[in-house]
């Protein structure tokens, strides 16, 4: 629109752009497009108004799939060429603390970041040893896994741009959901105390379906507690997800509160019924939601079905992988590259 100002009897004319721009911590930041004027707020992924934005201040949205690297290291690099090659911008790599499989130590760990940055990805990390904490043997509490994170940091730190640290998968599954909000709030400071300026992400309570809507609850108050205001809320879907109307109902509720939310685990059924991944998809797209669909491949024979690929195969995908990638709504036609990759 255009504003008429007169000073001192100069008519001066005013435009204003007609992209909105927001003032985050005393600096423009536009919805929607990018900002290249200043230094950075943040080292490298930062959240606005509930939007996950990347190092070149764009709003950045999540499509790829999940990898245990804990559990098959030496397929890693070909996976991340492969998924990269499929149209993926994001990839979640399962690493260990050494509870539950090799540790994935500081060397480790950088090497996948650099795999990672060979293939113009964006590497959320997760530690996989806490799912299912108090039920699954040898699983450890989250605060173990903060342990880990900052025993680490030397691999992390500097890589802002790149890395998402997802603090832990699944940690809280039975009666110990009424802590995840006080655990989670001292995660996020310990880690903040530790000097790691990433992006935080943090799962959901109930196996990470959040059943009880704890974290829906309480997403506010954790994020209020992250210093750095930026913490992004995963939510797992699977069985509790299996029509529109709950996908469509607990996202918006994110959306509202202006709180960052991705889907970092689905898939189209599983052990608990079946889950309505077109919804999904097509809410993530319509809502400019990050998804991670689980998983590329190696799964237990009893949940075998939901690998992508035969065999870390890329020339061998399932129909689980031909949905996600090339379906409605899927990765090749949804997925944009980060603007840190992007001459």
């Amino acid at each position: 629109m255009r504003m008429r100002i007169t000073i001192a009897g100069v008519s001066l004319i005013a435009v204003v752009a007609a992209v909105s721009v927001i003032l985050v911590g005393g600096r423009p930041h536009s919805v929607g497009a990018p900002h290249s004027v200043g230094a950075p707020l943040h080292p490298g992924f930062h959240v606005v108004d509930g939007r996950l934005y990347d190092a070149g201040n764009r709003e950045f949205v999540m499509r790829g799939v999940g990898h245990s690297h804990a559990s098959f290291p030496d397929r890693t690099a070909r996976m991340l060429s492969d998924v990269k090659a499929l149209g993926a911008n994001t990839v979640r790599v399962e690493v260990s603390t050494g509870a539950v499989a090799h540790r994935s130590d500081a060397a480790d760990v950088a090497h996948v970041i650099s795999l990672c940055r060979r293939n113009r990805l964006v590497c959320v990390l997760v530690v996989h040893d806490t799912t299912g904490w108090g039920f699954r043997p040898g699983a450890i509490p989250q605060a173990r896994a903060v342990d880990y994170w900052i025993g680490i940091r030397k691999a992390l730190i500097g890589q802002e741009k790149y890395v998402i640290v997802h603090v832990a998968n699944e940690p809280y599954v039975l009666d110990n959901v009424r802590t995840w909000p006080t655990d989670t709030m001292d995660s996020i400071r310990r880690l903040r105390a530790a000097g790691i300026r990433h992006t935080l992400m943090v799962d959901a309570p109930d196996w990470g379906q959040d059943v009880s809507f704890t974290m829906r609850d309480h997403a506010a108050e954790v994020f209020a507690a992250d210093p750095d205001r930026n913490t992004v809320f995963s939510i797992h879907m699977y069985g509790a997800f299996f029509r529109a109307t709950n996908v469509h109902d607990y996202l918006g509720r994110y959306i509202q509160a202006k709180l960052p939310i991705a889907v970092t685990e689905f898939a189209y059924t599983h052990h608990d019924g079946d889950v309505d991944e077109d919804a999904i998809m097509s809410e993530a797209q319509s809502q400019r939601i990050g998804y991670l669909a689980w998983s590329w491949s190696g799964n237990s024979a009893d949940v075998s079905n939901l690998d992508m690929v035969r065999g870390f195969n890329a020339g061998s995908l399932t129909w689980w992988g031909r949905r996600v990638f090339d379906g409605p709504n899927g990765i090749r036609q949804t997925s944009r590259e980060a603007s840190v990759y992007t001459p």
